[in-house]
Parts: C-alpha cells; sequence; structure tokens
C-alpha cells in the first residue's frame, strides 16, 4: 500500500464526477477522500442517491469555487410517470396512491408540463435536505413528524418533452429534459404536474448532464477523476486555475498586481461586473476579483501553495 500523501501534496482542482445510482453525494465526497488520501473535500450541490450524472468536488483551495459553482444553472434528463404517487415524489418512496392514466392523451399531458415552466413557487418534497429549524426535513419526516415546507421561488426555462409511452394501460411515462435555476426539485415537476392531470406522479429516472458551464460529457467515476488529478491531468479533473477561468472572465495580473493581491490590497478595478479570475504572468491563479468603485478587491484569495 502506498503512503499516505499530505493534502499539500495533491494539486488543487475541480473533479468532474459522473455519479452512479445508488450512492449520495457524501458518498462520492468519501469515496474521493479515500482515493486522494486527503480529507479537504466537498462538492457544489447534492444529488439524491436514485440521481446519476454531474456531482462537481473541489479538492484543496478549490473548495473555495464551491460556493459560487454550485449556484448555476443546471440541466437534467428524467423520465416522470403518471398515474402513482410515492411519499419521496421519486421511485425509491413507497406507493401512496394509484390512478389510472388511461384516459390521458399527448396534448393533455404536454399542457400540464407546459404549466411547470416558467417562474414558479414550488414546494420541495417533504423528503428532501432542505432545514427546517436547523434539521434536515427529511430527517424529521423519518422521526414522524409531519413537514410542511415552504415554497420557494425558482425558474424553469426550458422542459422538453422527448418521449411518451404507456408500460401499463394504466400508467404513462414521459421522457424529458429540464434546464432550471439551481434549487429546483425535478421530483416537485413530476408531483405536481401529476396532480394537475388528476392522477399524480412521479420521478423513475433522473440524471444531471450539466451544472452551469461543466457537462457530463468532460466527467468520470470518482475513482477516475481522482486517478486524474492524482496524476495532473486527465478525464473528469480540471486544475484550480483552469477550473476558476472556466466559471469567470480572466483578468491577467502583473507580478507586482499579484504580490499586492496576496497581501488583500487593491487594484484598479475590471471595469466590468462580477467576479473576475486573477491570474498571475506564471499561470497561477491569485483570486476572484470584484470591482468596488475605481479599484478592485479579493472577494476569494488564492495564497500560493
Amino acid at each position: 500500500m502506498s503512503p499516505r500523501a499530505p493534502d499539500a501534496d495533491v494539486p488543487p482542482g475541480l473533479l468532474l464526477v459522473d455519479k452512479a445510482g445508488g450512492m449520495t453525494s457524501h458518498d462520492v465526497v468519501a469515496r474521493a477522500r479515500r482515493v486522494l488520501s486527503v480529507r479537504k473535500v466537498g462538492h457544489a450541490g447534492t444529488l439524491d442517491p436514485m440521481a446519476t450524472g454531474l456531482l462537481v468536488l473541489g479538492v484543496g483551495a478549490a473548495t473555495r469555487l464551491l460556493g459560487y459553482v454550485g449556484g448555476h444553472d443546471k440541466t437534467y434528463e428524467a423520465t416522470i410517470r403518471l398515474g402513482q404517487t410515492t411519499v419521496t415524489d421519486d421511485r425509491e418512496g413507497e406507493v401512496l396512491a394509484t390512478t389510472s392514466a388511461a384516459h390521458l392523451d399527448d396534448v393533455a399531458i404536454r399542457a400540464a408540463l407546459a404549466a411547470q415552466t416558467g417562474p414558479l413557487q414550488q414546494v420541495p418534497s417533504s423528503v428532501s435536505a432542505v432545514k427546517v429549524e436547523g434539521r434536515r426535513s427529511y430527517d424529521r419526516v423519518r422521526a414522524g413528524e409531519a413537514v410542511e415546507l415552504a415554497p420557494r421561488s425558482v425558474t424553469v426555462h426550458r422542459l422538453d418533452v422527448y418521449r411518451v409511452e404507456r408500460p401499463t394501460p394504466e400508467l404513462v411515462d414521459v421522457t424529458v429534459t429540464v434546464s432550471c435555476t439551481a434549487g429546483t426539485y425535478i421530483r416537485a415537476i413530476a408531483r405536481d404536474a401529476g396532480a394537475a392531470l388528476g392522477v399524480g406522479g412521479h420521478l423513475t429516472v433522473l440524471r444531471r448532464t450539466a451544472s452551469g458551464p461543466f457537462s457530463v460529457e468532460r466527467a468520470a467515476p470518482v475513482e477516475e477523476a481522482g486517478a486524474a488529478l492524482a496524476a495532473g491531468g486527465g478525464e473528469g479533473f480540471l486544475p484550480l486555475t483552469q477550473a476558476a477561468t472556466t466559471v469567470f472572465p480572466t483578468r491577467t495580473v502583473t507580478a507586482e498586481e499579484s504580490r499586492a493581491l496576496g497581501y488583500g490590497q487593491r487594484v484598479p478595478a475590471t471595469g466590468a461586473a462580477g467576479l473576475h479570475a486573477a491570474v498571475d504572468p506564471e499561470g497561477r491563479l491569485v483570486a476572484l476579483l470584484e470591482d468596488a468603485g475605481t479599484t478592485a478587491r479579493v472577494a476569494v484569495g488564492f495564497p500560493p501553495a
């Protein structure tokens, strides 16, 4: 067995993981820690255990990017089953009711799903990771408490229906692609569309294909992504500077400005709104900068390793 490497020996960066079904996001983080023998690993937004697809992890100093990466829009591929409701609004929960969807035609189904686009006030599933007075909603439900969550403002930019199938005479499966803001529950779309149609609905398949500028096409299983990081390059790994400049506009700074930023000092303004990735002449990420009047201040610093 190879000796454990200290965190400092592992290059910081983002892992683009193609999560397998049946794993929690915490499971993926724990596995990355074991693969890399590091402690400082985090994720940019959870995926349900049932779900597969893109999960963005940060390693080392790259964990400082995660708060900014997680807020981007997401894209999902999903299958909605009409005719059944479940306690979790997905296939992993106990079936609460079955109502025949045999009478529904494609026009009605598409109309109900079209109504789930645009700005929405969406109530998350009670079996979700939303915190209620400091405890996860799903923990309260499992403890036997009745939980009613407040609606949240989300936006579904696009919901495309690709296929409508009838696995049994009583059920309808609808395959969709959803583009939405962070915090949108695809399970809730299935539940609410089913409720509007009077037959109930839940999610049977969910796969995240994109998060902001990152795509599952560049992702890899967590072990392979971790091996790519350890090797300094490969599928599923983005070094720190590349990760930051993928998310933010780049501002090249001089060596003198780099030193000033390292001391928390300000430099001339970028002249554009929003965060910028400050990169020194050697290609090292120095900081995320944000204009404050005529100067730019350090929002997040990245000291030399």
